[in-house]
């Protein structure tokens, strides 16, 4: 292996130390001089939207989730660009952007350059869970924002028709088990969804001409006539039918009860990986005969908001830059990266990011 590459692999693994360092650093008070007001900011910025649409909520709740499943909760869902991670096709329909820049707006008068976007992104979808009858809890605070963001990177996301040893697979690689996995699903109570990514179940399942036998017979009229077969695949429906605006584990009884809007919830129930949880969360009385949703889902928000990764920021000039920082005096293979990263920009634009050359390199 040549030097080079040896040098690249340090800057690789720098780059992911002090990555993995910021984030592992994170408190809940970070802001308590900086930006003492910062989260009563955030607070009643998700307020003002939540009271003009209270579906806003689950927008905000899933910004965040698309967030940290991709590059780490870094705020890069946020960034635009023609190839950015919101243009991805999961991440289409992704809602509460104008929360985010009203919240950051006001936090840049008070505070300048203290409260990462990221930071507002967690701060957000905590507010969201608590002002629709969740738990609420303290948000560990700190996270860097991240300067890439690809939507090739988006294939990481938890797709509508994932097995659950797909969809286990994708949270272990996060650091998150199939008990994380039950409860941050469980935030679909108060989510909705286009029929686009569920029709299919309703009218030639697997190409067999009927519905997915999974679909409870008394719920299957019911989805047909939201989303008839020619009808407007972008038409919103509720994930937690009859509750969605409540924070409850309504949606656990639905997916229990053979009324799950997508497939790959309803499949939480059909696999004996999950089946038990998903059970102890639909017991009587908020789940408290077995697990304990409203006490788990805060500890799981929290271990997913702290997801961190290689995002590429040691390749950043400036006088605060990682690169004149003392631990990293004297790395090399710079501009074995820079040139590379030119050559990828000639063949495809604005597609590969700094973070994966740096990945490829080592």
């Amino acid at each position: 292996m040549s030097a080079y590459v040896w040098v690249t692999l340090l800057i690789v693994l720098m780059d992911c130390f002090f990555s993995a360092q910021a984030q592992g650093s994170l408190q809940t008070d970070f802001y308590s001089l900086s930006c003492p007001k910062g989260e009563a900011i955030v607070r009643s910025t998700v307020e003002k939207y939540f009271k003009k649409d209270s579906s806003m909520a689950a927008g905000l709740l899933r910004l965040h989730f698309h967030d940290c499943f991709v590059q780490g909760c870094d705020g890069s869902i946020l960034i635009s660009g023609a190839s950015a991670e919101r243009t991805a096709l999961p991440n289409i329909g992704l809602r509460g952007f104008e929360v985010v820049d009203d919240a950051k707006s006001q936090l840049e008068a008070a505070c300048p350059g203290v409260v990462s976007c990221a930071d507002i992104l967690a701060l957000a979808a905590r507010d969201s869970v608590d002002l629709t009858g969740g738990p609420s809890w303290s948000v560990p605070l700190g996270r860097r924002d991240g300067r890439v963001s690809s939507a090739s990177d988006a294939t990481s996301l938890p797709a509508p028709t994932d097995t659950v040893s797909v969809q286990l697979r994708k949270f272990l690689d996060k650091g998150l088990n199939e008990h994380d996995l039950v409860t941050l699903v469980g935030a679909h109570t108060i989510g909705q969804t286009d029929c686009l990514f569920f029709r299919y179940r309703l009218y030639n399942f697997t190409a067999t001409g009927n519905a997915d036998p999974t679909i409870s017979q008394s719920f299957l009229p019911q989805l047909r006539s939201l989303c008839p077969q020619n009808g407007d695949a972008s038409r919103r429906v509720a994930l937690d039918a009859g509750s969605m605006t409540d924070f409850d584990v309504s949606y656990f009884k639905n997916v229990r009860d053979g009324q799950g809007v997508l497939e790959s919830d309803q499949r939480l129930w059909e696999d004996a990986t999950t089946q038990n949880i998903v059970r102890n969360y639909a017991g009587n009385v908020r789940g408290l005969l077995g697990l304990r949703f409203s006490y788990d889902f805060p500890k799981a928000m929290v271990k997913m908001s702290s997801i961190g990764g290689c995002d590429g920021l040691i390749l950043i000039s400036g006088a605060s830059a990682e690169t004149i920082a003392l631990p990293n005096t004297g790395l090399r293979g710079f501009e074995v990266v820079h040139d590379a990263k030119s050559q990828l920009e000639a063949i495809c634009l604005g597609v590969v990011s700094c973070a994966d050359i740096l990945a490829l390199a080592a």
